[in-house]
Parts: structure tokens; sequence; C-alpha cells
């Protein structure tokens, strides 16, 4: 017992130092977030960061069985404090993302979203034999320049062959078409959310500053290590029992 308390204690350390508290001022909060809050300091809004761990790890727990059962976690943050944290870690654990600007359909038109990241594997698979030898000149900086053009927007989904079993999004406010899409295909959301989010949007509020570098890491890094635990789990060779 004592144990587990020292363990959420510092987890709650953690999460102060990354500045997970902050919220934003009381003019822009959005109803549903009241709950998580503490109160307000410097017309900033304070999150209860008990809240937020609470939320954290029951975020961390989902992921970590879907990942255990074998699915993918889609990475999404296209502002500009989390693409490289939201690109950092999903490669780390081999998760597709999206770091930039979402592309409508990327999910409920994927067929054809997935035609598109075949031909920049083949294009790239050509470039690196030295396949690309037999034009001329002019058709391979063609070809160069719609590798860059594919890559831009699609190389971040190229380890997922299917949908993904979850989404974890960086301000779903911002990413509300990401959100959108999921939601049509029943696919379920984990997110980091100010205190501006209506966290009923989601299946997974986790309230806390969705606009600090550090706060974003903290967080990006937590759900990459309930990946990897999810990832050790399906590796065993112990069995769940029924």
């Amino acid at each position: 017992m004592k144990t587990d308390i020292k363990q959420t204690d510092g987890q709650l350390d953690a999460l102060f130092s990354a500045g997970a508290h902050f919220g934003l001022i009381r003019s822009r909060r959005h109803p549903s977030a009241k709950p998580y809050l503490f109160g307000t300091k410097n017309k900033i809004e304070i999150f209860d960061l008990e809240k937020t761990h609470e939320a954290l790890e029951k975020a961390k727990e989902f992921i970590k069985g879907i990942v255990a059962n074998g699915g993918m976690v889609m990475f999404v943050g296209g502002k500009n404090e989390a693409q490289k944290a939201v690109l950092d870690g999903a490669m780390k654990v081999g998760q597709p993302l999206v770091a930039g600007r979402w592309l409508g359909g990327t999910m409920t038109n994927f067929p054809e979203i997935r035609k598109r990241i075949n031909k920049l594997e083949d294009l790239t698979t050509q470039k690196e034999k030295g396949e690309l030898s037999k034009y001329t000149k002019k058709e391979r900086l063609m070809i160069d320049r719609e590798i860059v053009r594919l890559d831009k927007s699609f190389s971040g989904l190229t380890p997922m062959k299917m949908l993904p079993k979850v989404l974890f999004v960086i301000d779903p406010k911002r990413e509300h078409i990401a959100v959108a899409e999921a939601k049509h295909l029943h696919i379920p959301v984990v997110a980091l959310a100010s205190s501006d989010n209506n966290m009923r949007d989601v299946e997974y509020a986790i309230p806390g500053n969705d606009a600090s570098l550090a706060s974003i890491k903290y967080f990006v890094s937590e759900i990459v290590s309930a990946i990897e635990a999810g990832k050790l789990e399906l590796a065993s060779p112990v069995k769940k029992e029924a």
C-alpha cells in the first residue's frame, strides 16, 4: 500500500513538473471540463492532477489491452508543439501517425489512402534499388518530386495495413476531423484535452495541458510506455486464462 502511495505521489510530481496542471483562462472553459479543475491562479484555470492521473492510468490500461490483443494505436497531433513528440513517440513503438494536417478520409476512405501509401513504398523501394535509372533525367526528377509529395502526406501511415483500433490525439478540439472520422467508424479515442475541449467528445479524455511541449512530451511518453507493455504481453508465451 505504501509503495502504491509513493508511486502515485511520484507520478503526481512528474505531472506537476511537466506543467500538466495548467489549463486556459476561464472564458475559454468548456462546461464539461469543470469537474476536472482544482481552481484558478493568475486567471489561468488549474487542473486537479489527481483526476488527471486517474484518467491517464485508465487510458494507459485501455491502450495496453488494445496492443496486447494485436491492435494498433494511431498518434495524431498536428499543432506545432505536438509534432515532434508525436513523431518520436509513434516511431519508437512502430505505430502510425499524423503529425501535420489531417487529410479528410484518412480513415473513412482508407482503401484509397492505402493505395497512395503503397505507391510511396513502391517508388521509394525502386529508388533505393537504383531501378529508376531506366527513366530519363526529367522523368526521374518528376518521380523524386512525387516521392517527396507522398512522403510528406503519407510516410507516417506506412505501418497502418488496416484501420487502427484506437486514436491517441493531442487536442481533440483542434483535431475534430480525425475525432469525427473515428466516431463514424466506432474507433475509440484517447485524448490529451485542455479546458476548452468537450471532454464528452472522446471515450478517454485525459484532462491536462495540451499546449506545452513539456506536458505533451510527458503524456506521449506515458502512452508509449503503455504500448510497450502491451507489446510485451502480446509477445509473452504465457496465455491469459479464459
